[in-house]
């Protein structure tokens, strides 16, 4: 009996990634399409998130531009699919803080968000630094990093330190330091609400952008082979996705990455009128499907 509804929220994409940003060494494969999305959970008495985009009428849709993003819709447009505003929201969890992932806290004025402390002191830590190390701020908008410290002087930040179960009934943060960013952190969620649960699912956030990232392109040999993008490590990026597919008893299928196109070939979905998808990962007694 599953606790929670789990869908992948499209809400951007890009129309043609290059591939070895995707996956490390896949510089001679042709483009890929790159979807932006984030993570809805939906059970009793709880809607949350995992992450929330960007702000295309800010900074952040320079950024977008920048890394050739089209499509945008508002998280008021894309939630309207499942007949949700941003202000039912009421929990979200941040992977990390690049742009895309926590560049529109605005839209959410009821949430509290849960971040690694670690992330937000060493993005601060990164733009207290000369212009020489400005590669280190890639993805990221400063006034991003502020909005979420104007978040904590709310009393709406829970600033996380290290691994935290239940911050939710079943759901669970993992810390991953030194991966894709300084204090990334992925999700696990339980959603029979066992501590011996054989319904885990994993949101991986940036730690993989795709299921090539954990299986190789070889089915015949699985590798793990990191992203393109690590601002600390890609040692530590195989490492924690290793603890993730171990999480899942290694059903990779259930890591779930949200630049990932091929979720659409993997999971029911539908397609909006906006032209983006609706993945539907699970779906709680009681609640009627999305896609179908």
């Amino acid at each position: 009996m599953a606790t929670y509804s789990i869908w992948v929220l499209e809400y951007a994409y890009v129309p043609a990634a290059a591939a070895g940003a995707i996956v490390y060494g896949d510089y001679d494969r042709p483009p890929r399409k790159l979807p932006y999305a984030y993570i809805l959970l939906k059970g009793p008495g709880v809607v949350a998130m995992v992450d929330v985009g960007y702000d295309a009428a800010a900074y952040g849709g320079e950024m977008a531009n920048a890394f050739g993003v089209r499509g945008w819709q508002p998280p008021s447009a894309v939630l309207a699919e499942a007949g949700l505003r941003p202000e039912d929201v009421g929990h979200v969890l941040l992977t990390h803080a690049h742009f895309d992932h926590a560049g529109n806290t605005d839209a959410f004025p009821n949430a509290v968000f849960y971040l690694q402390e670690r992330e937000l002191s060493k993005w601060v830590w990164a733009r207290a630094l000369d212009a020489r190390f400005r590669w280190l701020m890639a993805a990221t908008d400063p006034s991003d990093i502020m909005r979420l410290v104007d978040l904590a002087a709310e009393g709406r930040l829970v600033s996380v330190n290290g691994d935290r179960e239940d911050v939710l009934p079943g759901v669970d943060l993992r810390a991953a330091d030194d991966t894709h960013t300084w204090g990334s952190q992925f999700v696990t969620i339980r959603n029979d609400g066992r501590r011996d649960s054989q319904d885990v699912w994993v949101m991986a956030g940036d730690l993989v952008y795709s299921f090539d990232n954990i299986v190789g392109h070889d089915p015949a040999s699985p590798q793990y082979v990191p992203i393109g993008l690590a601002q600390c490590s890609q040692a530590n990026l195989i490492l924690a996705t290793d603890a993730m597919v171990k999480l899942v008893g290694g059903e990779t299928r259930r890591v779930i990455p949200v630049h990932e196109d091929a979720l659409s070939q993997v999971y029911p979905h539908r397609v909006t009128h906006h032209g983006l998808k609706i993945i539907e990962l699970a779906l709680a007694d009681g609640q009627a499907s999305l896609v179908a």
